[in-house]
């Protein structure tokens, strides 16, 4: 179920919605302006609402299946994650409503996914849940790098 969410919100579903509106001329758009849209709305925005959902609820699964801790008093600091992926989350889902947060929020992003990747790549014993997490953490925070990288210079003006 894990890898089937952050497939289906790390890439299919930002994909495929950059692809539609593009293809659609809903809104003539840059390229770059459609990704971090989408890419920020999808994993960041959805991604993290979903992981912190379950965190909160179910604080052993992140405990356990990925930082292989089976000590309950453990649990309360999954839930405080939780709790920030989920402010987190909600708030670069409200950015598709408004575009200025768009960037502020893949910045918000790329630092967390590159942060969480890092320290996934430091657990040599990694198994299966972890593996995903690193990949997809360390991925998403490339493609929000090459977003920014684009985008910043005239975002700043």
């Amino acid at each position: 179920m894990h890898l089937t969410v952050v497939l289906l919100t790390m890439l299919l579903l930002p994909a495929a919605s950059v692809l539609i509106e593009r293809w659609t001329g809903a809104a003539p758009a840059p390229l770059w302006q459609l990704i971090g849209k989408w890419f920020v709305f999808w994993g960041v925005g959805v991604r993290l609402l979903i992981a912190g959902t379950r965190q909160i609820v179910r604080p052993e699964l992140t405990a356990t299946g990925i930082f292989g801790v089976t000590d309950k008093a453990a649990f309360p600091l999954a839930q405080e994650l939780g709790f920030w992926n989920l402010t987190i989350g909600l708030i670069a889902i409200a950015s598709i409503r408004r575009p200025d947060w768009v960037v502020p929020m893949a910045i918000a992003g790329m630092f967390f996914y590159a942060m969480a990747g890092a320290l996934h790549v430091t657990n040599k014993s990694r198994e299966f849940s972890e593996n995903v997490a690193m990949i997809s953490d360390l991925g998403m925070a490339a493609l929000l790098f090459v977003f920014l990288a684009a985008t910043l210079p005239s975002w700043w003006r």
